[in-house]
């Protein structure tokens, strides 16, 4: 028997408002700083002087504070243009782990990270969007709401692929994820981003136990998916290769995001929230 469409409805939106609820929470408890979102950029109203650097037109040259030192200054415009901020969010089988009953998992995590920087980006007046989605970034609530709903979804693969169909020119982007499949479409995605002048930020969030890797003895690991098993007598002897290699990976995105102008940071489950939104926020403004 089918059930009425309406509590079907009421069903799968339920733990939409919940998410809005404490993505806004936690975007409340952020504290920005006295400049908040400003940057250097076009607009009309002063934001600050800086060192003439080579390059710089002589006409952005500001000659009478120059004048007081024997430095030329250029004096900043606020950017006062929205922007647009698109963001993939890992949805792969891999990002529903926990390791224990009263940790949340790393999709949860992302889920409310991405939805709360959303918040804040659209109180700045930018523009938000799923990679996703199939519609360009917007602003406003109900545009919040559909990301929210979006974020509901999962896909069956084990690990999620970057998805940049949808990444405007010159727009910036997050990608949260585990990171812990082969990084080759991570790459493809950062060059694919650089070559429209995009950027962003590499968030990866990761389980405690996926960082100290606490296993001894016979242990039998196996994908979220099911897709993939390894059982071992000896799991203590893989700890320091395990480590050796997850170092590695970390490095390599460190590496990636660099060649491409973007940041990367890891943030744990255990951890607040609140660090790793204010980072990613600030690192989207490039002040991390």
């Amino acid at each position: 028997m089918t059930l009425p469409l309406r509590p079907r409805a009421e069903a799968l939106a339920a733990p939409l408002p919940p998410l809005l609820a404490e993505a806004s929470q936690l975007a409340r408890g952020v504290v920005l700083g006295e400049h908040g979102r400003r940057r250097p950029g076009m607009g009309d109203a002063f934001w600050q002087y800086r060192t003439a650097q080579p390059g710089d037109p002589a006409r952005s040259i500001d000659w009478r504070r120059s004048a007081r030192s024997d430095v030329h200054f250029v004096a900043e415009k606020e950017w006062q243009a929205a922007q647009s901020v698109v963001f993939w969010v890992d949805r792969g089988q891999s990002m529903q782990f926990s390791s224990e009953k009263n940790l949340v998992t790393k999709a949860d995590r992302a889920a409310l990270l991405s939805l709360a920087a959303a918040v804040l980006l659209v109180q700045a007046g930018e523009r938000v969007g799923l990679t996703d989605m199939g519609i360009r970034p917007m602003r406003g609530e109900v545009q919040l709401g559909r990301v929210a709903e979006r974020l509901a979804d999962k896909t069956p693969q084990d690990y999620g692929v970057p998805d940049v169909s949808i990444l405007p020119r010159h727009s910036r982007a997050v990608f949260i994820s585990d990171f812990m499949a082969d990084p080759g479409p991570v790459e493809e995605a950062l060059a694919t981003a650089a070559d429209r002048g995009v950027q962003g930020v590499l968030l990866q969030v990761l389980d405690p136990s996926e960082e100290a890797f606490p296993f001894d003895g016979r242990t039998v690991f196996h994908s979220m998916g099911n897709t993939l098993e390894f059982e071992t007598r000896k799991a203590g002897e893989l700890r320091d290769r395990y480590l050796a290699r997850l170092a590695r990976r970390k490095e390599r995105l460190t590496a990636m995001a660099g060649l491409t102008g973007w940041r990367f940071h890891t943030h744990h489950t255990n951890d607040s929230p609140s660090s790793a939104l204010l980072w990613m926020y600030q690192a989207l403004e490039g002040r991390a």
